[in-house]
């Protein structure tokens, strides 16, 4: 047993060097953390109750904790399609660039040899001087430095130069070639066509500056912005990440620009996702009092159908409610303006279309409300509603009397589980509305019909720019306030049972 957690241990070890080495730190400490776990609860007597729930909390800390803090860390930076890499590999890439130099240009066609490839290369200026290079695989570091002969001295028979297409295909690592003559002089691709004398456009400082030795421009790190930038400020593609401490947070709630989207948004989720849990609750309520209705005939057909809109898939459902809510062709327009001579313009006009997506999410979501009730209600004892029957009530007082308030008690963590489901339903709003009708008054990509995770969507891949950081601080905000107001609710919900109780 030590002798195979020593094993396991080193292998472990060996797996985080490497996740380390390609940048991922967050990830190798993450698995660090659960490598040190599992060891300890494998290895040590005090805890044989802990091997069994092991498994389960590794998973919660790789799938849950660790993109949980890996998001909030990301808002904490400016990461961007602008500001992707890190520093140094910004670096590398610009000292990597080069310029046309002065001297003859060589034409070059890409021959195989057995398995590997020769390279080929003309003189534009005298065809008479042609060269070969040594035989290469094309899947070599990058930089490497190959030699070339004059043909007469390769003695090598080189097959058909390959077409066009191939040399595209092999492009990325022809371009890391640098072929060397004989005499010291250096050629590097320059074109599809061409290899010509390139020397590097960059001459890195001491201080961490890039000269462009063609202009004379000299870029200097800019560790605030995350860019490259010459003496006029301007910024040099592409840019590097960077902290930027709480400006995510701070634009969002001092901005205008993004503050007034946000403070909409915001209320429109909660009104969306409380109104979705009223109406699908009630709806399904009610329907499963009706089927637990004796004197129904035919319950189990009811059943059935009434349970079927929970049984597609939903973005089959929405998808086909986008044709059905279509203002020229959809079938709802067609029966609307035939009986009252209207077509709503369900997806232009804000409240309509907001009215759309609660009629849609309380069709997605009343059938399991009901099917939930159902059973709730057959736990009711029935002994309750035969003394309601031996003392004259009613369907409605024994409703509002017996079956609302035995219900309510154990059904409220799932209402409070679909507000927060709700809070964050970005299929439905991606898939119906797309967050549109915009807003018209604001400069930021946000729609009407946008809840919280949908606007932060639209500001981290349909923006330009794409910014990351801020939809990361954006996720983080959605996260303290949909666990804020749950919280509260639980709070509330108890506070209401401890007062039913004492009465």
């Amino acid at each position: 047993m030590p002798a195979l957690a020593a094993v396991g241990a080193l292998a472990v070890l060996y797996l985080v060097t490497l996740v380390y080495a390609v940048g991922q730190t967050l990830l190798a400490g993450t698995l660090l953390v659960i490598a040190a776990l599992a060891l300890w609860a494998y290895t040590s007597k005090k805890t044989v109750a802990l091997r069994y729930l092991f498994p389960g909390v590794a998973a919660a800390i790789v799938f849950v904790i660790f993109p949980m803090v890996y998001t909030i860390a990301i808002g904490f930076t400016n990461y961007s399609s602008r500001n992707l890499l890190e520093y140094e590999r910004v670096q590398q890439i610009l000292q990597e660039e080069t310029f046309r130099a002065p001297g003859p240009a060589y034409k070059f066609s890409l021959h195989p040899d057995a398995h590997q490839f020769r390279i080929r290369l003309e003189d534009q200026e005298d065809d008479k001087r042609v060269f070969i290079s040594s035989a290469l695989a094309l899947r070599q570091p990058a930089s490497l430095t190959v030699d070339v002969l004059p043909e007469a001295e390769a003695k090598v028979v080189i097959g058909d130069a390959l077409p066009l297409k191939e040399v595209i295909a092999q492009q990325k690592d022809i371009k890391a070639l640098t072929l060397r003559f004989a005499d010291g002089k250096q050629v590097r691709m320059t074109s599809l066509r061409e290899f010509a004398p390139a020397q590097p456009l960059y001459k890195p400082g001491a201080d961490g500056s890039l000269t462009n030795v063609d202009t004379g421009e000299v870029l200097k790190p800019n560790f605030k912005s995350g860019f490259f930038e010459n003496a006029a400020g301007e910024h040099k593609e592409p840019g590097f990440r960077v902290g930027v401490g709480f400006d995510h947070y701070r634009r969002i709630f001092t901005d205008k620009r993004f503050q007034e989207p946000f403070a909409r948004i915001f209320i429109w989720t909660v009104v969306f996702s409380a109104l979705t849990v009223l109406f699908a609750a009630s709806l399904g309520m009610l329907l499963a009092v009706l089927l637990n209705w004796e004197g129904l005939k035919g319950r189990a057909v009811y059943r059935l159908v009434l349970f079927l809109p929970y049984a597609v898939p939903g973005f089959i459902s929405i998808l086909i409610f986008k044709g059905l809510f279509n203002a020229n062709l959809g079938e709802i327009n067609l029966i609307l303006n035939a009986l009252f001579g209207i077509k709503p313009a369900w997806f232009a006009d804000p409240f309509l279309a907001k009215t759309m997506i609660l009629i849609v999410n309380t069709w997605l979501g009343f059938p399991y409300m009901m099917v939930v009730c159902m059973g709730l209600i057959k736990s009711i004892p029935s002994d309750l509603y035969e003394a309601s029957a031996v003392a004259g009530a009613g369907p409605i007082t024994n409703f509002v009397s017996i079956t609302a308030p035995l219900i309510i008690k154990p059904l409220t963590p799932l209402l409070i589980s679909s507000f927060a489901f709700n809070f964050n339903n970005f299929v439905l709003i991606a898939l119906l509305t797309g967050g549109r009708p915009d807003f018209l008054d604001i400069s930021v990509p946000a729609g009407t019909t946008d809840i919280l995770v949908s606007y932060t969507f639209r500001m981290a891949f349909q923006d330009s720019g794409q910014q990351f950081g801020l939809a990361s601080a954006i996720s983080t905000v959605i996260f303290l306030l949909v666990a804020a107001i749950t919280l509260v609710q639980m709070r509330f919900t108890r506070l209401a049972q401890d007062d039913n109780g004492k009465r």
